[in-house]
């Protein structure tokens, strides 16, 4: 994608932000002092299905004590009993094919669950078509498992949350383009007014936000990455080239008039105004510039060990789940911070750095890759040298950033994912990140897995690609402190923070519930592939007065839950 220079140096500024926020080298773990928590994995349910989407979103209803786990390779929401923490036993199936919607069309075999909300006793699931660049449902069931309802949604529904109050059900239409990029349908927001009232639903209760208006006179701000193939037809009417490339990720309904959604290969968010069902505005996150202190990573699966440096690249911080909690009055948005791609048959920007040099060489008058180049202590004494397997010729980076605006050379090395969580005002201020702390914190607990997949027993297979991956964060308030709870998919297990003043976050535990003695695909290698969390309030949970975690594994097909105990 060619920029002109203005538009490149604007972009550069906005992907690399301003801000001065707190890392996590500038501070320890937990606290003298400090009150903290542990968590305990107490009862797992397993599916008995490997590396097959069979535990990805999970929630939980207090009234009947029932975790709903989507089970996407069965195309169902699976009911567990959590009654007995130990031992959650399946119950029956929530399964939506077959069920009539509200403007009289059918749910069709073949379409998938993707996701799952329950408040009051009405569970709400996400179902994407059977070609999933067609328009989904949503289906609304009790939490006994009778259908009440469904209408019909946008395109590829892939998460879905009610506002706190329960009168609106919010619904993530991620419109992703078919695999051949000839169809790409736009993203969408779904505002369904429930009114506690789900069976009486028509699809007049169903009002779409689009991202139409940045297609006219409203400006985008040039960190907000829109790229690829442009569908759009041109008539009047039809979704041009924004509303199409924009992709809502994870919806967290902060209040019952408003709500911020991700747009995660955007590397921003979206503000949602639940009022008029209209984005009022696009906001980027920015990137992490991994050359400053407290940002190193281990940028290479072939540099002979656990290499935590400095290098000369950007890390767009493109969040998957995301939470939100309220500080001295201020909203508060605490992103996992993930990274993704745009990479199908049709089109991809991901490659590997080696090879995008092979086409496209490094700016030689970079003053970033310049200056590193003569001043480093990993060995790195050219640029061609960056290229290098031990050093940065492994990693996975995006052709589409940092190109110089002729098309010559590349000024800078964007890469996906920030491997951390961070702290954001709701204007986009990052006031905390935790840096490098999950590669080290892995790596010290046990370094002959570090940087493992979640699909074998390896060492540093994923260093070269988003290193542990976060994938999903909760909070959750215990004793009066509010904690964190991140999910990291690939090496797996849970990272925990006192997050309770954003400015000085601390680490307080790590836990991961895998066994590396063990084979993949078999129970005793445990969670593996931390997908969806929900944290229980201890007036809510089974235990009296004991806060938990639950936690669905893609890969293992597993949902476990923890205890939450003061300590």
């Amino acid at each position: 994608m060619l920029k002109t220079m203005a538009a490149t140096a604007a972009l550069a500024v906005a992907l690399t932000g301003a801000a001065d926020p707190v890392h996590a080298g500038d501070r320890t773990s937990a606290r003298e002092g400090d009150d903290g928590v542990e968590l305990s994995a107490v009862g797992t349910y397993h599916t008995d299905s490997f590396d097959s989407a069979a535990a990805e979103i999970v929630a939980h209803d207090p009234r009947t004590q029932r975790l709903f786990v989507v089970n996407a390779e069965a195309a169902t929401v699976e009911v567990l009993d959590i009654s007995d923490p130990a031992a959650p036993a399946k119950l029956f199936d929530l399964r939506a094919p077959g069920i009539e919607a509200a403007d009289g069309s059918v749910v069709e075999e073949g379409a998938v669950a993707n996701s799952v909300a329950v408040h009051d006793g009405v569970v709400a699931v996400a179902v994407e078509a059977a070609d999933r660049t067609d328009d989904g449902w949503v289906v609304f069931f009790d939490t006994g498992g009778r259908a009440l309802n469904a209408v019909r949604v946008g395109a590829l529904p892939d998460m879905a949350t009610f506002t706190p109050d329960g009168r609106l059900l919010l619904v993530a239409n991620e419109g992703e383009p078919d695999d051949e990029h000839t169809v790409d349908p736009e993203g969408s927001v779904s505002v369904v007014r429930v009114n506690r009232r789900p069976a009486a639903l028509t699809q007049d209760d169903v009002r779409t936000a689009d991202f139409r208006a940045w297609d006219g006179d409203r400006e985008l701000h040039p960190g907000v990455r829109v790229f690829g193939p442009d569908l759009s037809t041109g008539e009047a009417g039809t979704p041009g080239r924004v509303a199409r490339n924009l992709e809502p990720e994870y919806i967290v309904a902060d209040t019952s008039y408003s709500a911020h959604v991700v747009l995660q290969e955007a590397n921003a968010f979206a503000v949602l105004d639940l009022r008029t069902a209209e984005f009022t505005d696009i906001v980027p996150f920015g990137a992490k510039d991994h050359l400053e202190p407290g940002n190193e990573l281990d940028a290479s699966d072939r540099d002979g060990g656990v290499r935590i440096e400095n290098w000369p690249v950007y890390g767009m911080y493109q969040p998957d789940g995301f939470d939100s909690y309220r500080w001295r009055g201020r909203t508060l948005l605490v992103t996992a911070n993930e990274g993704d791609t745009r990479d199908r048959s049709g089109y991809s920007e991901e490659t590997r750095l080696a090879d995008l040099v092979e086409e496209t060489p490094l700016c030689e008058d970079s003053p970033r890759l310049r200056d590193f180049v003569a001043d480093n202590d990993l060995g790195v004494t050219s640029l061609q040298g960056l290229a290098d397997d031990a050093a940065l010729g492994r990693l996975t980076v995006t052709s589409v950033e940092g190109l110089r605006a002729d098309g010559a050379c590349y000024e800078d090395v964007y890469a996906f994912g920030g491997r951390s969580f961070s702290i954001w005002t709701a204007d986009g201020e990052q006031l905390f990140d935790s840096g490098s702390d999950f590669e080290r914190i892995t790596a010290e607990a046990d370094p002959d897995h570090f940087n493992s997949n979640h699909t074998e027993n390896s060492f540093e297979t994923r260093s070269d690609d988003k290193g542990p991956e976060p994938e999903g964060v909760v909070l959750g308030e215990v004793s009066g402190r509010t904690y964190a709870f991140v999910g990291l998919e690939r090496v797996g297990g849970v990272m925990v923070y006192d997050v309770t003043d954003p400015h000085a976050p601390f680490h307080v535990q790590y836990l991961n519930n895998r066994d590396f003695s063990a084979e993949p695909g078999t129970r005793g290698a445990g969670d593996l592939g931390a997908e969806g969390l929900t944290f229980i309030e201890g007036d809510d949970s089974p235990v009296q007065g004991v806060p938990l975690l639950a936690v669905a594994n893609e890969v293992s097909g597993s949902t476990t839950l923890y205890r939450v105990d003061p300590v």
